[in-house]
């Protein structure tokens, strides 16, 4: 039945966003099935049973009628609904929205998708209950999907075939503990269908000097804050402060790079400090020691049109209490409003490798 109310949906949702003068749409199916892979010992007793589910998604295909779209090589936009049996008693049955991109390569033949969304498991983790499942604290976690796809379209009328490899990740962010998160890796085999009945002309309209770009350094301001809670389960979500500052240089029309700032203030490794003080004496932590750090950091700005992919590497400079190792990750998206763009909101993903920390709201200026 989840099948046939998900494809209800996205038939009844695609027919209020038919071909318009510069868009044309298709809808996607995916069957995949694969492993969930070992990226934290302490899931051993979860990897159990070879996960399977689908993908229904609508996809809006753009045709360079905006000069972002021919820089781009023409990307599709849409809207991604999956479902996942993790064939596991303990980590059930994940559902999931998610907003994606569609870029293209080798002739349009080969197709690279990534997206980023919400996912509601229906058997998170309770310390009665459930006690085994340490992968998910909550029933409500952020997910990334990755998928690298051969596709054909219009093969069979309006119908075409779709096949490749794909990656699900499911985590919480440390929102809630406990968060030890999962990723599928799997095989994806499926069919489009292209709601409208003909294409529209790709345009080629840039000129030759649109690749010359120059702007004069930019100067950031970010505040940035959320919840989030140790790995101790029980012991407490907490608010935390980031405040940010970086400098960007445009060196062509997508891509920025940048150099900056953090100070964090994170309440939940206050608590913690407090906590191993206490609890484990032989740690030889008195207590007192400081919580906040500063870090410095070297990143990437990607910009598609208003909305723009970051990425960031950094390291504590001020590091007063060991946790999680010195350097640390950040990505994410921003999003430019105004006329002048200078202004946007920002969600990022802050983390030490695979360990996430934080899922990061901002909201900054670019002067």
């Amino acid at each position: 039945m989840k099948l046939l109310y998900t494809c209800l949906f996205c038939i009844i949702f695609c027919s209020a966003f038919s071909q318009d003068k510069t868009h044309t749409s298709y809808l996607d199916l995916s069957y995949f099935k694969g492993n969930i892979a070992l990226h934290n010992n302490d899931i051993l007793h979860l990897i159990k049973g070879r996960p399977e589910g689908y993908l229904l998604s609508w996809n809006k295909k753009t045709y360079g009628f905006k000069n972002w779209e021919q820089r781009f090589n023409y990307p599709d936009y849409g809207l991604t609904y999956a479902y996942q049996n993790m064939k596991n008693d303990v980590l059930g049955e994940v559902t999931s929205v998610y907003g994606h991109l569609n870029f293209y390569f080798l002739n349009r033949n080969l197709m690279f998708r990534i997206g980023q969304g919400l996912a509601y498991s229906e058997n998170p983790y309770d310390k009665v209950d459930n006690y085994r499942n340490i992968a998910y604290g909550s029933k409500l976690m952020s997910s990334t999907m990755v998928m690298l796809n051969f596709k054909k379209e219009r093969l069979f009328d309006r119908f075409g075939l779709t096949a490749g490899v794909s990656l699900i990740h499911y985590s919480n962010a440390n929102v809630k503990a406990p968060n030890a998160s999962t990723n599928t890796l799997a095989l994806n085999v499926g069919l489009t269908y292209n709601i409208d009945k003909e294409e529209l002309e790709y345009q080629h309209t840039l000129s030759a000097s649109d690749r010359k770009f120059t702007q004069p350094i930019k100067y950031n301001m970010v505040f940035r804050s959320g919840i989030n809670e140790s790995d101790v389960v029980g012991s407490g979500q907490f608010p935390f402060y980031i405040f940010s500052a970086y400098a960007d240089k445009r060196i062509n029309r997508k891509s920025a790079l940048q150099f900056g700032a953090d100070v964090f203030f994170s309440n939940f490794l206050k608590e913690l400090i407090y906590y191993r003080s206490v609890a484990f004496p032989e740690f030889d932590i008195t207590g007192d020691e400081d919580y906040k750090r500063v870090g410095v950091f070297a990143g990437h700005e990607l910009f598609l049109n208003r909305t723009s992919l970051l990425t960031q590497f950094g390291y504590y400079v001020y590091y007063p209490y060991d946790f999680e190792g010195r350097t640390y990750l950040r990505i994410g998206l921003k999003r430019y409003v105004g006329k002048n763009r200078k202004w946007f909101g920002a969600m990022t993903l802050k983390s030490h490798g695979a360990k996430a920390e934080a899922v990061e709201f901002g909201i900054g200026v670019r002067l």
